[in-house]
């Protein structure tokens, strides 16, 4: 069994418990994450779809992000992320969209650096992106970004279903497990010049 295998199942479990629809946009992984996904048997239930839109300008003509966005930031960013997230939600239909983009390498690019990745999500309770730091070569980067990516839509999944009827009446912020919620505009913050807090990867931010 895959490092992948065990929270992408988790994943499709809990949409078809709650009725929902996932849909995917990739830059560094390639189809990994979508790969994941249709690994696991009944995913057609709950799995919309996804694009693989490694050149930055398919990041806007395909997936939506604003091209000034692109421009101004490059493609990996943490507010590319969540408009990534957004754009592949809105063009599937689904309930939730799930997103990568980084610097797989095996050479800094733009600036960032080898292992930078960024993951995000939009869904019913808002967009959340996680920032990552990923070891390894471009193998492992890649791995871990889809890990990654499953876990937070896992926590995003969870923590919706438990502020819908929490023990105590409050539900824990996404802060709390290393997650910035963007601010109402798509941008993230997390109170240090609007940077996504920091999860544990990185991707190819021309091609990436």
């Amino acid at each position: 069994m895959s490092e992948r295998s065990v929270p992408a199942a988790a994943v499709v479990h809990a949409l078809k418990d709650r009725g929902e629809t996932l849909a995917v946009v990739e830059s560094l992984t390639g189809g990994l994450l979508a790969a994941a996904l249709v690994d696991v048997a009944g995913v057609s239930a709950v799995f919309r779809g996804g694009l693989v839109v490694y050149a930055t300008d398919l990041k806007a003509s395909l997936a939506g992000v604003p091209a000034d966005l692109l421009e101004v930031r490059g493609p990996v960013d943490p507010d590319v992320a969540v408009s990534l997230a957004a754009g592949v939600r809105e063009r599937c239909g689904a309930d939730w969209g799930l997103a990568t983009t980084g610097v797989a390498g095996p050479e800094p690019q733009d600036g960032k650096p080898v292992g930078l990745v960024y993951v995000a999500v939009d869904g019913p309770s808002g967009p959340v992106v996680r920032q990552l730091d990923l070891d390894g070569g471009r193998a492992a980067v890649r791995d871990g970004a889809v890990s990654a990516a499953l876990r937070l839509l896992a926590d995003q999944l969870h923590g919706s279903a438990d502020a819908a009827s929490p023990a105590d009446g409050s539900a824990a912020s996404p802060a709390d497990s290393g997650v910035t919620s963007p601010a109402g505009s798509g941008a993230a913050s997390s109170g240090s010049g609007g940077r996504a807090a920091r999860g544990g990867g990185r991707e190819n931010g021309r091609s990436g």
